[in-house]
């Protein structure tokens, strides 16, 4: 997938994107994000229930090891919309970095242009992040992002994650 050219209607200008810090009131719109059925069968994963999403999110505000953005996007409509989030967090004694982009929002640039003003805030290096190998448009975008692939695994069903087969990445 290539950036969306000049002429094209999908084009997003770079103040179309807002990140700011993740609070409690973006929630709501976040768990819906994470519910989408598309969204979990390309990331393998599971959608949380509601208490469980909240409990995850009291932890990420009390790790000060753990920084979140809400991605905001300015549409034709004129308003800025939550349309996911990005973050970095601990996991497996590594610095780990996720994203999700709302179904209503993929094709767009978003999260290509999210990791880019992530970058401008976030210095950790070596950052890690994992892909469903069957996820080829998020595999291209860590790729684009400077990451690069460590090789693959199986990973194991949880109460979170699917059965799949998971690309490694890390960006030095």
């Amino acid at each position: 997938m290539h950036p969306p050219s000049a002429s094209d209607p999908r084009r997003i200008s770079a103040d179309a994107i807002r990140l700011r810090p993740v609070g409690p009131g973006d929630l709501p719109a976040l768990f819906e994000i994470q519910a989408e059925p598309e969204g979990n069968a390309m990331a393998g994963t599971k959608p949380r229930t509601r208490d469980s999403f909240f409990a995850v999110w009291e932890g990420i505000f009390a790790d000060p090891n753990a920084s979140a953005s809400v991605i905001e996007f300015e549409g034709s409509t004129g308003r800025r919309d939550v349309v996911g989030s990005i973050g970095c967090f601990q996991a497996d004694g590594h610095d780990c970095v996720g994203y999700w982009i709302a179904r209503a929002h993929w094709g767009k640039g978003l999260a290509s242009r999210s990791f880019a003003l992530f970058w401008k805030e976030e210095r950790r290096r070596p950052l890690h992040a994992t892909a469903a190998r069957a996820n080829a448009p998020s595999r291209r975008v860590l790729e684009k992002c400077g990451f690069r692939c460590a090789g693959y695994r199986m990973g194991e069903e949880t109460e979170r994650f699917v059965a799949t087969e998971i690309a490694d990445f890390v960006l030095d």
